[in-house]
């Protein structure tokens, strides 16, 4: 289902925010826009889970996990 593979590359996308997350905090010169790129990478993570529950109705089997 459709559904589903996207859904699965949202939870690729959170899992990357996550990792520029932790770089930000160990890279200090270069933080502030590994902060920011994460920031967007959630937020194409989100809208693509969003974009799923409103046009394809999320399946049962999967749920959307906060950050």
């Amino acid at each position: 289902m459709p559904a589903n593979e996207i859904l699965q590359e949202a939870t690729k996308l959170h899992k990357v925010s996550d990792s520029l997350d932790l770089l930000a905090i160990q890279h200090a010169p270069i933080a502030e826009a590994l902060s920011i790129l994460a920031g967007s990478v959630r937020n194409s993570a989100t809208l693509l889970e969003v974009l799923v529950a409103l046009k394809l109705g999320a399946p049962p089997e999967l749920k959307f996990l906060p950050n």
